[in-house]
């Protein structure tokens, strides 16, 4: 089999990622910023019932810095860059998540082209395909792009935006025989292997905890992390997948209510803190004087962006899980980590 790359194993998807490879039989290679995360994703691959989790290659390497790129990429023959910048928060200075983002792909893609690998997969997001358009009633496909110009776009979708941009024009101009493929998520659910879980795992903990007396009414597609993985792995082998996006979603769009409605549907009295009300946009507006995630959650305040993986489904036969089993999923693994309150 072949030698695979992951940029980024102690994050959500890099570690559901690297479990899936290991599985199909492929030598994986990972980075992490700081060596002491090894054991921490040791950890995580073997919560994931992952075979031989300390065959894993570890090797260290930032976004922001050139060591350890060139070693991390010699003698792969696939690169499936995950690792991003984390968007939580809205920065003072945009530039903290757009330079590591662009940079730090443009930094993968150099090493990867001289090391003679044959495919990078980059993690890019819906962030790059659905932000700044005005309201429309059509699905969002792989075909648009966010704008950059448009209103309440912040810098987690232009880092996102800026960094794919840089990668297609990458290759296109300098790539050489390297070929690239993108895989573009909505809001990544699914089982947490360990307290490194992505934003959207943080909002049904929020629920769990009772952390929101009401929720805010804010929209998203949503998408499992192992189906996710899958669609990398796709991505990587498949020849239809060469200079293709791909655009990852489920099913519905879904509100942080509806959210909120199938836990306490399925899983009873574990979800006896989820709250059941929605908060009026004049009480986020209030609150984001104060606390930065109300803050950064004004723009998407009752914007609904629907979205279709059409193309993942018919180009390479993915088929993704439904939003009930990937929300329960997601909270009973939160459950069983001890990372809600009992």
């Amino acid at each position: 089999m072949s030698t695979v790359l992951v940029t980024g194993g102690s994050g959500f998807i890099g570690a559901h990622t690297i479990l899936q490879l290991l599985a199909a039989g492929h030598e994986v290679r990972t980075t992490v910023r700081n060596p002491d995360r090894a054991k921490d994703v040791v950890a995580m691959l073997r919560e994931g019932s992952a075979s031989a989790p300390d065959k894993v290659g570890f090797v260290t390497a930032d976004l922001l810095r050139d060591d350890g790129w060139r070693e991390a990429a010699a003698g792969c023959d696939y690169v499936l860059h995950v690792a991003s910048p984390l968007g939580v928060h809205v920065p003072e200075d945009e530039n903290e998540l757009i330079i590591p983002a662009r940079e730090g792909t443009l930094r993968v893609l150099r090493a990867a082209r001289d090391a003679g690998v044959k495919r990078v997969v980059v993690t890019s997001s819906f962030a790059a395909i659905g932000y700044g358009h005005p309201p429309r009633t059509t699905p969002f496909d792989e075909t648009d792009w966010s704008n950059l110009d448009g209103d309440g776009v912040q810098a987690y979708p232009k880092s996102k935006t800026l960094a794919e941009r840089a990668a297609w024009d990458f290759i296109a101009r300098e790539g050489g025989g390297l070929e690239l493929a993108v895989v573009n998520p909505t809001a990544v659910f699914g089982p947490a292997l360990g307290a490194d879980f992505s934003e959207s795992v943080g909002i049904v903990k929020a629920l769990l905890d009772g952390a929101m007396p009401a929720v805010p009414r804010i929209y998203f597609g949503l998408v499992d992390v192992r189906d996710v993985a899958d669609l990398h792995l796709r991505a990587m082998t498949s020849p239809k997948a060469k200079g293709e996006r791909f655009l990852a979603v489920s099913g519905e769009t879904m509100s942080i209510l509806q959210v909120a409605r199938v836990l306490r549907e399925k899983i009873g009295d574990k979800a006896r803190r989820v709250p059941r009300f929605q908060a009026p946009d004049w009480l986020m507006r209030l609150a984001a004087r104060r606390n930065p995630l109300a803050r950064a959650a004004l723009p998407l305040l009752g914007k609904v962006r629907s979205s279709t993986s059409a193309k993942a489904q018919n180009l390479l036969g993915w088929r993704p899980r439904g939003n009930a089993e990937m929300l329960v999923a997601t909270a009973e693994s939160l459950i069983r980590l001890g990372l809600v309150k009992a």
